[in-house]
């Protein structure tokens, strides 16, 4: 069986695992797969590492895995990060950055991110208010566009 094959295999596996909640199961699979550069892994070992699940909590790993993540165009990551920046989870806060990673995500079709970024344009929390930007991005997140 070839490498690919075995990765793939192994991320399946570690997916399941973490479903499962069986995060140290999941750690072990997924910690190599990441490593080597998957954005779904990536992704999930940024959660286990944020919320302490099978480990204990490590807001540094988190960002890094988040933002590795995110930076590959991994929307569920983009999304996350956002999340990271927007309340200053596991890295300084910056609504700035929480806009761009939103913006970045909404346009795979986040919903949710689209109704944040809408919400932060109305506010005018880390971009400059703007009723129209808001209603645009309010009208992707219900499908109008």
């Amino acid at each position: 069986m070839s490498g690919i094959s075995n990765n793939t295999q192994d991320l399946a596996s570690g997916m399941a695992a973490f479903e499962a909640k069986e995060f140290a199961h999941a750690w072990r699979l997924l910690k190599p797969i990441a490593e080597a550069g998957d954005a779904q892994a990536q992704h999930r070992m940024a959660i286990m590492c944020q919320n302490g699940l099978g480990m204990a909590r490590n807001d540094l790993m988190a960002y890094k895995w988040m933002h590795a993540a995110a930076e590959q165009g991994y929307a569920l990551a983009q999304h996350g990060l956002g999340f990271m920046y927007l309340y200053g989870e596991c890295t300084e806060k910056n609504e700035a950055e929480a806009a761009k990673w939103f913006e970045r995500a909404a346009d795979q079709g986040m919903v949710g991110s689209a109704m944040t970024l809408a919400m932060m344009y109305e506010q005018g929390q880390g971009v400059a208010k703007n009723e129209t930007e808001a209603k645009k991005w309010y009208a992707r997140a219900e499908g109008k566009t």
